[in-house]
């Protein structure tokens, strides 16, 4: 079960008010047109148009349906998930209505508690990257939210190619572990991320099926990660249900009474 919470975690997981502007999904807004990669372009041309996608909102609340799965198990549940830009993400999974899980994630510390075991962590991400089998970060996590690549591109070097007609860049910078980035040629939106440590046998793949446009960004309307290790393989898809920008959020989290620190070495 911990391991359950912690990969749910993972995924989802990480002014004023008169000055708002409130936008919400509601409306029904078209998905976003993609291209077809054909012509080869420069590791540096695909990674600019990859970045000039404008990501203007201060905070964002998505109210989603998620699905998990691993190789004993199947479960649904709901999941509200509150950002505020490079600062803090709160993370609430309910189950028929009731919190099941909580996790306040920030740049610095993970906290997290859940309900089933009684039981809370808190801590930095070495600890937890290590139990979890992929390293991550709050940057890692916010990206994977809101469909931005894992790292800073700009820091990398790649090899490029063209694969199932979307551009693919390949990270050969660091030998044991390998990291490729697929974009579509349109917007160059980034259609599916992957980590392998071929060594360890671990693979974290991420995959974007389509996008929404808004006027402060372009989100994924859903998620699919697949999360391969030695022990056996976790799904989980994430639905994009209901968004809303620059709302004033509050972050609620405090651990329930008589719960459990669990540590992680």
């Amino acid at each position: 079960m911990r391991k359950k919470i912690g990969m749910m975690l993972l995924v989802f997981v990480f002014c004023s008010a008169s000055s708002l502007t409130l936008v919400s999904c509601k409306s029904k807004k078209a998905v976003i047109a993609e291209g077809t990669a054909s012509k080869m372009l420069t590791a540096d041309k695909i990674i600019a148009n990859h970045y000039n996608n404008k990501k203007d909102f201060s905070t964002l609340y998505i109210k989603s349906s998620a699905s998990y799965k691993d190789d004993k198990q199947t479960q649904n549940v709901t999941a509200e998930i509150k950002i505020k830009k490079d600062e803090k993400i709160l993370v609430s999974i309910r189950f028929l209505g009731i919190t099941m899980a909580k996790a306040l994630i920030t740049p610095n510390e993970v906290k997290y508690y859940e309900k089933i075991n009684g039981e809370y962590f808190e801590g930095n991400y070495a600890g937890l990257s290590q139990w979890l089998g992929t390293d991550l970060d709050f940057q890692k996590v916010q990206n994977m939210l809101i469909g931005q690549a894992f790292d800073d591109l700009n820091k990398g070097k790649y090899k490029t190619t063209i694969e199932d007609k979307l551009y693919k860049l390949e990270n050969t910078s660091d030998a044991n572990t390998n990291k490729a980035f697929y974009f579509e040629a349109e917007h160059f939106l980034i259609k599916k991320q992957e980590i392998i440590q071929v060594s360890k046998g671990r693979m974290l793949q991420v995959t974007y099926p389509n996008h929404r446009e808004y006027s402060q960004t372009v989100l994924p309307l859903s998620l699919i990660i697949e999360a391969l290790q030695k022990k056996g393989k976790t799904n989980i898809s994430i639905n994009y249900n209901q968004v809303t920008f620059n709302e004033e959020l509050s972050f609620p989290y405090s651990v329930p009474d008589a719960y459990e620190r669990i540590f992680i070495n």
